[in-house]
């Protein structure tokens, strides 16, 4: 089997839902549309609205589980933002305006010794992503499996909030990937670094409960806790779910 894309995954609002694209056009040099464009500020965060900042600013489900249960929909076309959730059902608003009803919905799902979100922050043109350059992640199939067969049991690939995911690979070939430029489709991704992963990646997908210590799990069974890679668009174009997937 060649390796091939199979999926491809924004979260508009940083560790706040998921969305599932077919397709998406990518610029060079640019992040992925529309991922991380908003993060959540909390009661003691230093966002600024003029550069990036580290995620330790925000909301996150390294801190706050729940959250990894949040499914999200974004409409382009008028800018709303839709969120569900098992217990808090749905929320619709302008990410952009009026935010007051997603706070009031996000509340219960935030720790009670923790910080309280306080709003929504964005950057025109810089995604809130992990690293302070325009971030695109890319992970394996292969790798979860195994993570998965360490564990002792199947878990879902939403718990590592990766944007492109390849299937056709040995486990761990993505880690040979940095330095090196991949082919996706139309595209040509330059891979930067591998991904140090959080306490986020513990949380089930479902319920928002810590369940599985995918962290042991690397720690234990490979020496690490590096999961997926982190790569820059160099060469802009679109990418669908089945395109293939190509070193250079």
């Amino acid at each position: 089997m060649s390796a091939q894309l199979t999926d491809i995954w924004r979260h508009p609002i940083k560790a706040h839902g998921r969305e599932r694209l077919e397709a998406v056009t990518l610029t060079a040099g640019a992040p992925l549309p529309y991922d991380r464009a908003w993060a959540v500020s909390h009661e003691r965060s230093k966002a600024r609205s003029d550069a990036w900042v580290p995620c330790g600013n925000f909301s996150r489900g390294a801190k706050a589980p729940g959250l990894m249960a949040i499914d999200c929909r974004f409409d382009e076309a008028t800018g709303l933002i839709t969120l569900t959730h098992a217990t808090q059902g749905e929320v619709t608003f302008d990410p952009d305006g009026d935010v007051s009803a997603f706070l009031a919905w996000v509340a219960p799902l935030m720790p009670q010794d923790g910080l309280a979100s306080t709003g929504l922050v964005r950057v025109p043109g810089i995604a809130m992503t992990d690293t302070d350059f325009p971030s695109i992640s890319l992970n394996n199939l292969a790798s979860h499996r195994a993570v998965s067969q360490k564990i002792g049991r199947e878990i879902s690939p939403l718990r590592w909030r990766g944007n492109l995911w390849i299937d056709g690979l040995a486990p761990w070939e993505e880690e040979e990937w940095v330095g090196h430029d991949l082919r996706i489709g139309e595209v040509v991704l330059s891979v930067r670094e591998q991904i140090t992963r959080c306490k986020a990646t513990t949380a089930n997908e479902v319920t928002g409960k810590r369940d599985a210590d995918t962290l042991a799990a690397l720690s234990d069974g490979w020496g690490h806790q590096e999961f997926g890679v982190y790569a820059v668009v160099k060469q802009g174009g679109v990418i669908r779910a089945d395109d293939p997937v190509e070193r250079l």
